[in-house]
């Protein structure tokens, strides 16, 4: 329905000389991304001029070297939403705009000339003006980060002030997470982000979770996970330092007793056999550092091993936040950040997190209660 959709506003805006603006919702796994390409693919066959965009580095450069692969042309589809500063106004058929919810208040940055810093335009008037169909895919519980502003409220009040018509559609037959709507309502409860209360998890023939009293065992039914053929990935909060390497070497950041691991790398190209930072989570060789937000956010892999940190613990069978003990640069400025956006971030860091499985997920916290508290809503034995 998004795609034929999306196609019929094309079709509709050429021949009425009209716009359209059109937001597509859902969960992760629901089908966002797959919609994207495909309608990028199609519109090419057309002759249609459309461009891909996002506000992941991990995501546009991934995209970049699977669908580009010897291809420059193609790679060329694909940029960032800071790249439409100097757009031509409706200077585009279609523009997909893939992870909506990562769009910023404005596209400058350090590396932005003055004369277009003085002037700068919100992100998503920029985005909404370069094409005759803007497609905003998103999913408001993906907000993980200050200044990220890609809500449908937001996309609606910048739509009205343009007069422009709005068509939305909710993507909530099919989940990521191993075809389990059940696991993503799961979630979502666990963090205070939707319904009453936590609820207990039963596995489904397609999915399951598991509770782990040990970093070690986390790890462990990882590497089980890879010996069974599985791909598998570790992530954790940002809860730990993270130093940039040193003598070739990454640095042992994430530290739980005795146990100590790397972040993903930090680096646009490999450290031996450690993979460039945007290709962590689908290279083979980013097994063996713990993934964050920001290289996990738009991928999955089989199975997920997730790390909570003293960032967000349970009391009383609730979670709550704790700002103090989180080393998220983004978050350090009080006066920037309040303790409320701060909250609402965290547990959307987490429901990211938590989402990337499409077979399994085990988790660990490093906070006692916390792990007894998981324990009381997993069943004994997972």
């Amino acid at each position: 329905m998004a795609y034929e959709l999306v196609l019929r506003a094309v079709e509709s805006a050429r021949s009425a000389d009209s716009k359209e603006v059109v937001i597509v919702t859902g969960g992760p796994g629901s089908g966002k991304s797959v919609i994207a390409l495909s309608l990028l693919g199609e519109l090419a066959r057309q002759g249609r001029t459309a461009l891909h965009a996002t506000g992941s580095r991990s995501f546009t450069q991934t995209v970049r070297q699977v669908a580009g692969h010897r291809s420059p042309a193609t790679k060329e589809l694909f940029k960032y939403f800071n790249s439409f500063m100097e757009a031509e106004r409706n200077g585009l058929d279609v523009l997909v705009l893939d992870e909506a919810h990562r769009i910023r208040e404005k596209s400058v940055n350090r590396f932005t000339p003055k004369r277009l810093r003085e002037d700068a335009r919100p992100q998503v008037d920029e985005l909404m003006d370069a094409a005759r169909v803007p497609v905003f895919l998103l999913d408001e519980h993906q907000v993980v980060k200050p200044g990220e502003l890609g809500t449908v409220a937001d996309i609606r009040a910048h739509a009205a002030l343009r007069g422009l018509p709005v068509t939305q559609i909710d993507l909530n037959a099919q989940y990521r997470a191993g075809g389990s709507a059940a696991y993503i309502d799961w979630v979502l409860r666990l963090l205070g982000l939707a319904g009453d209360a936590p609820i207990r998890w039963n596995d489904e023939d397609t999915f399951a979770v598991e509770v782990v009293d040990a970093v070690e065992d986390l790890e462990a039914r990882m590497y089980q996970a890879r010996a069974q053929g599985y791909g598998a990935r570790m992530t954790a909060g940002y809860c730990w330092p993270w130093s940039d390497a040193r003598n070739g070497q990454a640095i042992e950041d994430v530290v739980v007793g005795s146990w100590r691991r790397p972040w993903n790398s930090k680096l646009e190209r490999k450290l031996g056999d450690i993979p460039p930072s945007a290709l962590w989570a689908t290279e083979p060789g980013g097994f063996g550092q713990v993934g964050c937000v920001y290289t996990a956010q738009g991928f999955e892999y089989d199975w997920n091993g997730v790390i909570l940190g003293p960032d967000l613990v349970a009391r009383d069978g609730r979670f709550v936040s704790r700002r103090e003990f989180n080393k998220d640069p983004s978050f350090k400025s009080l006066k920037n950040v309040s303790d409320e956006a701060f909250d609402r971030n965290v547990r959307n860091i987490y429901k990211v997190l938590l989402t990337r499985g499409m077979v399994g997920t085990v988790l660990y916290s490093t906070d006692a209660e916390t792990r007894e508290f998981l324990r009381s809503v997993v069943p004994s034995g997972h």
